[in-house]
């Protein structure tokens, strides 16, 4: 299941590399989005409308939530809380939750707030925690690949100007 699946890109690229339709949920907060979503992808796509954190759902636990850049849209930290806790509710023992989103606060952009280590380690306290920083800092980025296409991976090396942090948070058998 995706949390937040915008256009449903991520949905579409998961199916590329070999998920089937009908194993795939993809949750969307407005119904305008869902009908972008479902014109886009094939009918075997379930697409929730709908807060998920408040959402019912019939078909889960999951073995896998994935969310990409929803909590840093996500200024109140008991929202962030309380739609984490039903992120970790829909895991199947065993599973776990797929994070990717932004460590650093965009000082461009006060709708958005990064969300550090620490935070995710607060929001999924149950969690087994393995990370890794990626995604070069995107306006460093767009600077220097318009040098030369390769840039990104020199400037890429340095962990520190990495913005980005991808987290599987396991869900342990009892």
């Amino acid at each position: 299941m995706e949390v937040g699946c915008g256009s449903g890109g991520n949905l579409l690229q998961l199916m590329e590399i070999g998920f089937l339709p009908e194993n795939l949920v993809g949750n969307v907060l407005l119904e305008e989005r869902a009908e972008v979503v479902r014109r886009r992808l094939p009918g075997g796509i379930k697409i929730l409308v709908g807060d998920a954190a408040e959402i019912d759902l019939d078909q889960g636990p999951f073995d896998v939530v994935y969310q990409s850049t929803v909590f840093t849209s996500i200024l109140d930290d008991g929202f962030q809380q309380k739609l984490a806790d039903r992120i970790w509710m829909l895991v199947n023992p065993g599973g776990g939750v797929l994070w990717y989103d932004f460590v650093y606060n965009n000082p461009r952009n006060p709708d958005v707030r990064g969300v550090p280590l620490n935070r995710i380690r607060a929001l999924f306290p149950e969690g087994k925690i393995h990370h890794w920083k990626l995604t070069l800092a995107p306006p460093i980025s767009r600077r220097v690949t318009r040098l030369h296409p390769v840039m990104y991976a020199v400037f890429n090396l340095f962990p520190f100007l990495r913005t980005h942090c991808l987290c599987w948070i396991q869900k342990t058998k009892p």
